[in-house]
């Protein structure tokens, strides 16, 4: 499981003229089972997303393709984890330490 940290690099005003498209990305990260949960941080000055992929690899080429990458608004920070204990909604991602 991932935590991808968003963090603006331009004015806010930047960032809303691409939030429509970051929006529909979203939406199809969902659509494909990618993305669990995300949200604006407070203050407004980036965002979180809570991801499942096979590797980190996927998620890095998955986050380029952003729109808030493409217009340079934003920056990730990427961190996996391994979630051993979950919520019972997320239960078939919980991970086992070997």
């Amino acid at each position: 499981m991932f935590v991808l940290e968003l963090t603006y690099t331009a004015p806010i005003e930047d960032v809303d003229a691409v939030l429509e498209a970051h929006v529909a990305w979203l939406d199809e990260q969902y659509e494909n089972g990618t993305f669990l949960a995300s949200g604006r941080k407070n203050p407004r000055d980036g965002g979180v997303i809570i991801a499942v992929a096979g590797d980190r690899a996927r998620i890095e080429a998955i986050t380029a393709t952003d729109p808030f990458v493409g217009a340079g608004v934003c920056a990730y920070r990427i961190t996996e984890f391994a979630a051993t204990k979950t919520a019972p909604a997320l239960e078939r991602y919980r991970e086992t330490l070997g």
